[in-house]
């Protein structure tokens, strides 16, 4: 039937109009593809970078302090991670490449090559339990002692901004996996530093095949793990006082350093100074064995408190949570 293929066959005309509405949807999708938001692009765009620079005039070097940037730290490859089990909000967690598998593998490496997720961190739950009822307008947190991550990313799990201090060059690794894993690029600031009271230089005691309990104090590095050696690291210091701005809301801090709270304290004293409900909820670690080895007690801490208005702590095992807004 040529009639009828005739009737059928589209003019010039008409195929001219979907040749151009083909080059127009292809224009429009090469758009998309090479221009889509830097957020699934670059791997750290971090939007709150420039906030948390360090002033030149605040060191002696006169060179900033900048964030530590993940994109050009070298990583493990490949990468392992599991799921963070029983959080309302979960997250990954990486232990990074295996390698040789020791005779008696971590507790968390089993479960992950049984298939299983990792087991709930307290400070997970603590923390997303007080942030719960919050907005992440309504302030950043301050993770001191982030070790590998796990109360900087239960907070950026529900979308709260995080400056993270951590002075291990292993742990900032793990913390960066997680930040690529969670895709938590514009929430989490890394600074590779210990929070202290003053700036400048440390020695820091880190135990051969741990990734947690390292401490200011020898005895406080091995406290729980003696069985370990122990090797002495050079880190920077820097008070939180210098790196968090005074017009920054600030809804939490936790601090978590083998005893060397006082300092991190005592170098966060315009900060733990603002008013009554500016003023940070405040979670540290009160263990008087590592308070004593680094030559500072409870009584000591909790005494610097209230003078800077912190009338209100309560006792959650060996965390202390301490505010001003108790009523």
């Amino acid at each position: 039937m040529p009639n009828a293929w005739k009737k059928e066959k589209s003019s010039p005309l008409l195929l001219s109009f979907r040749g151009i509405f083909l080059l127009v949807l292809l224009f429009f999708l090469l758009i998309l593809i090479f221009f889509r938001p830097l957020s699934s692009q670059n791997p750290n765009p971090n939007p709150i970078f420039l906030h948390f620079q360090i002033p030149t005039t605040n060191l002696p070097t006169g060179l900033p302090l900048l964030p530590f940037d993940c994109a050009a730290s070298p990583q493990a490859s490949p990468v392992f991670a599991a799921r963070v089990e029983g959080l309302h909000y979960p997250f990954l967690y990486s232990l990074a490449d295996f390698g040789s598998l020791p005779e008696k593998p971590h507790k968390n490496i089993v479960r992950m090559m049984k298939g299983k997720p990792f087991r709930r961190p307290e400070i997970s739950s603590t923390i997303q339990e007080f942030l719960h009822g919050s907005k992440p307008t309504d302030g950043i947190v301050i993770d001191v002692g982030a070790n590998v991550g796990m109360a900087t990313f239960a907070a950026a799990a529900m979308g709260f901004r995080v400056v993270a201090f951590e002075p291990v060059f292993e742990n900032l690794q793990r913390i960066c996996d997680g930040v690529s894993l969670n895709r938590v690029w514009d929430r989490v600031v890394i600074f590779e530093a210990a929070a202290s009271d003053r700036l400048g230089n440390i020695t820091l005691h880190k135990l051969v095949g741990r990734l947690d309990n390292s401490a200011i104090s020898a005895t406080g590095a091995k406290l729980a793990f003696k069985s370990n050696k122990e090797i002495a690291i050079e880190v920077k210091t820097i008070p939180l006082d210098l790196v968090i701005p005074d017009n920054e809301k600030v809804l939490l801090i936790k601090i978590d350093v083998q005893g060397w709270e006082l300092h991190v304290l005592e170098g966060a004293i315009k900060l733990l100074s603002r008013t009554k409900g500016e003023a940070p909820y405040l979670i540290y670690e009160e263990d008087e064995r590592l308070l004593a080895a680094s030559n500072s007690s409870r009584k000591e801490i909790r005494e610097f408190l209230r003078s800077v208005g912190y009338d209100h702590c309560t006792q959650h095992g060996t965390d202390a949570h301490c505010t001003k807004n108790w009523d």
